[in-house]
């Protein structure tokens, strides 16, 4: 299936980016990114339109690139500023540049249409810039899967309970029932676990030792953004769904960037209300998100496997898919939107609709 292309995409930290160019593939697209003087970022179709090399194979000279192999140079713009051994500038001598946005440390860049560019529409939570919540940048996993699938297993609660037994979930959710919400924008998957023992993960980061109110409120934002709301607090708090603050409570968020149709990034971190200014407990729940964000790569990775083979007859889908199954409409339509043009309403029209 292509790719939605009008859209932000995360390419990495901005800590990943500095002087020197780096080479990276988002939608199938090659990039050439680097951070100029000013110390914004620019990014550039990574192809000479010469001989087709790779700029990232040449070098820098100030804000421009210069072709590694005859020596075409490219400004930030991706205008074609010099071609060795001649002065003209062929018109068709240029290459595409791609708008680069940061915020908090996240590094996105649009790979549609530059005129529909707009960076308010880029994805925010309040708990970004709230001084009582923590943030921490984590990792980037790297799936040979399909983007598809690793967007539709983070709106997906009922596999925490089997693929994630030991880390975010257990057996006391199994048959525990979830629900979904695809009004809006947003899908929305999420349950409830009351008085249960705490997870793995609880036991180690929240200190809990009796019996706990868990939650999982997974949010999908197309094309591929994913916001894990979970957390746990006393049971004898009983605490309403709407007071969630007064537990221990996590945003895991997940900008999955697909790169090629058989490879997917997904770049996650945290945002959470306890332990706020403790970087010993940021290295302690990245280790444990590694564990369970493992666990999800070898299963994604072996389902992406079995996909490429020849099938007898179609898969099943149950009750649980409701909201996979939505994400997938809504991504063809995004898709099939972009494959045409809308002329808006026509003027002095001879075609007459009657329903």
């Amino acid at each position: 299936m292509p790719f939605v292309r009008n859209a932000w995409y995360v390419a990495g930290w901005s800590r990943d980016f500095g002087a020197e160019i780096r080479a990276l593939t988002i939608v199938d697209q090659t990039l050439a990114m680097f951070r100029a003087g000013d110390g914004t970022l620019v990014a550039l179709e990574d192809r000479c339109p010469h001989r087709q090399l790779p700029l990232s194979k040449g070098k820098r000279i100030g804000d421009t690139i210069q072709c590694g192999y005859h020596g075409m140079t490219f400004d930030r713009t991706g205008a074609c500023v010099r071609v060795p051994g001649q002065d003209n500038l062929p018109a068709s001598a240029y290459v595409d540049a791609f708008p680069v946005e940061e915020r908090h440390g996240i590094v996105w860049v649009w790979m549609g249409d530059p005129d529909r560019a707009d960076p308010a529409t880029i994805f925010d939570l309040p708990e970004f810039s709230d001084p009582a919540w923590h943030l921490h940048h984590g990792d980037a996993l790297h799936l040979r899967a399909n983007y598809l699938n690793v967007a539709e297993n983070l709106v997906d609660p009922a596999h925490v309970s089997f693929v994630h037994p030991t880390t975010l979930g257990s057996s006391a959710s199994e048959n525990v029932p979830v629900h979904v919400s695809t009004k809006g924008k947003t899908i929305t998957a999420w349950r409830w676990i009351r008085n249960a023992p705490p997870v793995g993960f609880f036991q180690k980061f929240g200190g809990f030792t009796g019996n706990v109110d868990r939650w999982h409120y997974y949010h999908l934002y197309l094309p591929s953004t994913a916001v894990i709301d979970f957390g746990s607090a006393d049971a004898a708090l009983n605490l309403p769904e709407d007071e969630r603050q007064k537990g221990v409570r996590i945003f895991a968020l997940h900008f999955v960037t697909p790169v090629t149709e058989d490879y997917t990034i997904d770049h996650w971190m945290h945002i959470r209300n306890a332990a706020v200014g403790d970087d010993a407990a940021s290295a302690q729940m990245d280790a444990m998100f590694r564990i369970a964000f493992a666990e999800d790569k070898e299963i994604l990775e072996a389902i992406h496997i079995e996909e490429q083979r020849p099938h007898k007859r179609k898969p099943i889908r149950i009750a649980i898919d409701k909201g996979p199954n939505v994400f997938r409409k809504r991504i063809r339509d995004l898709i099939e939107a972009e494959a045409t043009e809308d002329l808006g309403e026509p003027v002095r029209s001879t075609f007459v609709q009657h329903d």
